[in-house]
């Protein structure tokens, strides 16, 4: 039975992870009001949500640091703020300079959301239950974004730009509330403070941490199952549906939206599974990358536009890879001690976010190629384009079969050594 303080602070917690990535989401039901409102291009609009992952990427490690030094209630607090603060100046920004900064900021609170929540998890959950809340955490997630689409598009034709992130703005403070009120970093006190360390010995920690195997199992999971969702879902999803397989607009948000609600669904399958089966974690991983490649190369290798059914599976599979990439922190939870384990978090979450990074701006660079300039984009050259993943794929898969070997050599050595002759491969 699951204590009802541990769910009143996991769901204070979680609460701000939400308006994370509703604030994360919330540009794109409004992209064609801020060309108007700054006068910009396509480029210069695609630049909001490049800016964003580069700075929630590069944030990943120090706040990770801050978490395991200063505890996830205080974390969180200054990440609702800065979230509160970015959006009002979003809302009143004027210039593209102005909202610039803006974004920027939202990226710095966003990156603060989600390992703090990850170690409230891993602090008042059983451990048989750790899995499943950790999904549920990136499920509450994925809801944001949906909820991003709806009210906030509702706001923006009824009522404006600035009044609807306004109204964004103002959610900052009822988090805020909800974590002062309600979250306590462990069941024994409210606030926990690591120990503080010179900046020589915070490298040592961080060296600590990745110096664990299953920490840089973790971060290849996570490097390698959730990227294909954020190309798709965040830039690229719809022109490809559009231009390459010859969709209309309703077909295309919904493939989008098929996206979001699979990995709502393959979050709690995903989460029980690892809690039954902690030692099959990286198969499951590779399993659903096998999938997300199988649907991929099918729809590329289609003669013409593929068939509907066939991107339907594409979504899906795409869909289950963000999910999936939570058992990237799972391992690397069972592989750290507590007081280092949101650092280890920090190291994981940054494999997702340069994978989509380095994909999204890879297929730019090849749709520009393949394409004469000032024409549209072409089928062919959106499959040149997208066929870049498999490098990815390629690496990341060849990483995780690597690290899981290390990690089950390791697993038999201390087994070894406390005189067990029954080896655990529980990766």
């Amino acid at each position: 039975m699951i204590p009802r303080r541990a769910l009143l602070v996991w769901g204070a917690g979680v609460s701000v992870y939400f308006l994370a990535v509703f604030g994360r989401s919330s540009l794109g039901v409004a992209g064609l009001l801020a060309n108007e409102r700054f006068g910009i291009s396509a480029a210069q609009l695609s630049l909001f949500s490049m800016l964003q992952l580069v700075v929630y990427a590069a944030m990943q490690i120090p706040v990770g640091l801050m978490v395991d030094r200063y505890g996830s209630r205080r974390v969180l607090m200054v990440g609702a703020c800065l979230m509160s603060v970015s959006q009002a100046g979003f809302a009143l920004a004027t210039t593209y300079p102005e909202a610039l900064i803006a974004r920027t900021f939202l990226g710095a609170g966003d990156a603060m959301t989600f390992i703090s929540v990850l170690r409230l998890v891993a602090r008042w959950f059983p451990l048989r239950r750790v899995a499943i809340f950790t999904q549920l955490t990136g499920n509450v997630g994925q809801v944001g974004a949906i909820v991003a689409a709806l009210p906030l598009s509702w706001m923006l034709e009824e009522h404006g730009w600035t009044s609807a992130y306004l109204s964004a703005a103002f959610a900052g403070p009822v988090v805020l509330a909800l974590v002062v009120l309600f979250v306590r970093d462990d069941p024994s006190a409210r606030s926990l403070r690591g120990e503080s360390l010179p900046l020589r010995a915070l490298g040592g920690s961080l060296a600590d941490a990745w110096a664990q195997p299953g920490t840089r199992l973790g971060f290849w999971v996570h490097f390698t199952t959730p990227f294909s969702m954020t190309v798709l879902g965040l830039l690229w999803g719809f022109p490809f549906f559009k231009r390459a397989e010859g969709l209309g607009t309703g077909g295309a948000d919904g493939l989008l939206t098929l996206l979001t609600i699979a990995g709502v669904i393959g979050g709690p399958v995903l989460g029980y599974l690892a809690g039954r089966h902690p030692w099959h974690r990286s198969t499951m991983a590779l399993a659903v990358i096998g999938a997300i490649v199988t649907t991929w190369t099918a729809v590329i290798a289609w003669p013409g536009h593929a068939p509907l059914w066939l991107l339907v599976l594409l979504v899906v599979a795409v869909g289950v890879g963000a999910p999936a990439s939570m058992l990237g922190f799972d391992v690397g939870r069972t592989s750290n001690p507590a007081h280092r384990q949101a650092s280890a978090n920090g190291i994981i979450n940054v494999a997702g976010f340069t994978a989509a990074l380095i994909t999204i701006v890879a297929v730019g660079l090849i749709l520009d190629w393949r394409t004469p300039h000032g024409a549209d984009y072409t089928p062919g050259a959106f499959r040149w384009a997208m066929s870049f993943q498999y490098v990815v794929w390629g690496l990341g898969t060849a990483m995780i079969l690597r690290q899981r070997s290390q990690v089950r050599t390791s697993v038999a050595r201390s087994d070894v050594d406390a005189g067990n002759s029954m080896v655990t491969h529980h990766v």
